[in-house]
């Protein structure tokens, strides 16, 4: 049996990290699935650049220069990450996004009722109560990784993904503080000034 595990992260680069663990495990590419918001359109289709800390150079050849390696899926390395794209999936506005999960949002977005990455969730077995509140965090900036894994291999898998994960339980937590209740497809995007603003109140600044 087949089951699916997933996990949010407040940086695109956490979560890069986690889905190259899930493939140096052995985890198929067609298993694995990365939808991260671009709201600020730091993955630009144009220029093809990738400017996560926007100082207006691109990421890859920073890691080049540096050993660092910043980037290293995007654009050119084999596996999942080398086929980003950009899309728009209700609620969420632009995404930046690759795999299984991305290609159902979209398919299930116009007759969804709870949105297209609720209704892909659910479908794959995701709670309700949690793909609410993974949709929810990448509205406000996050990145989601989702796999596709044997049940048996679950708790294995699963611990690869859980270093600088979002502890969703408490996040969720502290948005119903302020008056959240549960993900709206049809409300509209956040800009990337609130995003700035969310980021800040978690200590996550601007790193992506």
């Amino acid at each position: 049996m087949t089951v699916t595990i997933s996990r949010l992260y407040d940086n695109y680069s956490d979560a890069e990290r986690a889905v190259t663990r899930l493939e140096g495990a052995g985890v198929p590419h067609s298993d694995i699935s990365i939808v991260a918001n671009n709201s600020d359109n730091w993955y630009g289709s144009r220029s093809g650049k990738v400017d996560r800390d926007r100082d207006d150079v691109d990421d890859r050849a920073e890691g080049a220069g540096t050993g660092a390696g910043i980037g290293a899926g995007l654009g050119g390395a084999a596996g999942l990450l080398a086929g980003l794209g950009l899309l728009a999936i209700p609620g969420l506005g632009p995404v930046v996004a690759a795999g299984w999960l991305a290609s159902t949002a979209v398919g299930a977005a116009a007759g969804a009722a709870t949105g297209g990455i609720v209704g892909a969730l659910t479908q794959a077995g995701v709670s309700r109560e949690d793909a609410s509140r993974y949709a929810e965090g990448i509205r406000r900036g996050g990145t989601l990784v989702s796999a596709r894994v044997p049940d048996q291999d679950r708790s294995r898998l699963d611990a690869l993904l859980h270093e600088k994960s979002v502890n969703l339980q408490d996040r969720s937590a502290a948005w119903q503080k302020s008056g959240w209740t549960d993900f709206d497809a049809a409300s509209p995007p956040l800009s990337p000034e609130d995003i700035g603003r969310e980021r800040e109140l978690y200590g996550v600044g601007t790193r992506r």
